[in-house]
């Protein structure tokens, strides 16, 4: 469905955004991958793609706060999968202006130039951070959303902004909502890359609170999920959930990682300069997935064990990427 069209990835440079860029292109799409703008010059993660993967992207690097770029980079793309955002929980709560103008601003520009442009799709991504601790659990998409930090209610801006433009103008938008994806190339920022690096390397585990719980879903089937829901004409105005649906707690997942990576008798401790403040904790997140898989017949299809030992494998061959003691869990 995407083949020799011309696709716009924002935030391409990220975590999820190379992933998907590379499975896009393996679609035989015509990817545009859209990168922040940096003085280095470099590409973020999009640098760790195959070669021959790299040699069929036309990457642009810019700032989705600059309306007149964002229009530039739109125009001539059928789709857009929009990505970019600031995502880091711990530094919203230092720079709430900066997640703001970044991921509802920025958003708004991307959500304008697709309307001007005549964009066949944009597919818009959300977080399962909208939602903040379940009133219900599994969460499905009429959950109610409470901003439990400044990225919460940034990224919840954006999704209305979405939402709007579609009631609004027509705009075929699609939401998806991820819940906790992991996999090779994630920073140090998320859990699971932390506590493999440090139970690779240290004499124990510093990590926040163990007890919040989490439904973690693997990169390729989160970016597979992107595409097949973002496609689907059936979700077209409409947030479906990205998620396996079953959820583990922090505190299992790190003594999962232990036991996979050979040393399950290291310590785990409590850092209280990780913890988040008591009322933004979000203590449960856990998908109700039947939308996606009723609308678009997408599901997960990889395992906690075999997304966890993909990631070891990754971290342990990039451990010069990996600084753990400086990133807040």
């Amino acid at each position: 469905m995407l083949e020799g069209k011309r696709v716009l990835v924002t935030g391409a440079g990220g975590f999820i955004g190379s992933h998907l860029v590379e499975h896009l292109v393996g679609l035989g799409a015509r990817v545009r991958a859209f990168v922040k703008y940096n003085g280095r010059g470099d590409w973020g993660m999009l640098e760790r793609l195959p070669a021959q993967v790299l040699e069929q992207v036309e990457v642009v690097a810019g700032d989705v706060r600059d309306p007149f770029f964002v229009r530039r980079a739109v125009a001539g793309c059928s789709h857009v999968f929009h990505l970019a955002a600031l995502i880091g929980i711990p530094f919203s709560y230092h720079a709430p202006a900066d997640y703001l103008a970044v991921n509802a601003g920025g958003t708004l520009n991307l959500l304008q130039a697709c309307r001007e442009e005549g964009v066949e799709r944009l597919v818009h991504t959300s977080t399962s951070e909208t939602y903040g601790t379940a009133q219900r659990v599994p969460i499905d998409e009429q959950h109610p959303l409470q901003a439990q930090s400044p990225y919460a209610a940034s990224k919840i801006a954006a999704d209305k902004m979405a939402e709007a433009f579609h009631l609004s103008f027509e705009l075929p938008v699609v939401i998806v909502r991820p819940f906790n994806t992991f996999g090779p190339r994630q920073s140090a920022r998320a859990f699971i890359p932390t506590v493999i690096s440090q139970a690779l390397t240290r004499p124990e585990v510093r990590l926040g609170s163990l007890e919040p719980v989490r439904d973690l879903t693997y990169v390729a089937d989160t970016v597979e999920g992107m595409v097949q829901v973002g496609l689907c004409d059936r979700a077209v105005g409409r947030v479906v959930n990205l998620g396996t649906g079953q959820g583990w707690s922090v505190g299992e997942v790190a003594r999962r990682i232990l036991e996979l990576v050979g040393r399950p008798e290291l310590p785990i401790r409590q850092d209280p300069q990780r913890l988040r403040p008591p009322a933004s904790e979000v203590m449960r997140l856990v998908s109700d997935n039947r939308l996606a898989r009723e609308l678009c017949g997408w599901q997960p299809r990889h395992s906690l064990d075999q997304g966890l030992t993909q990631t070891i494998a990754w971290v342990r061959m990039n451990l010069e990427h990996y600084r753990p003691e400086q990133y807040q869990v």
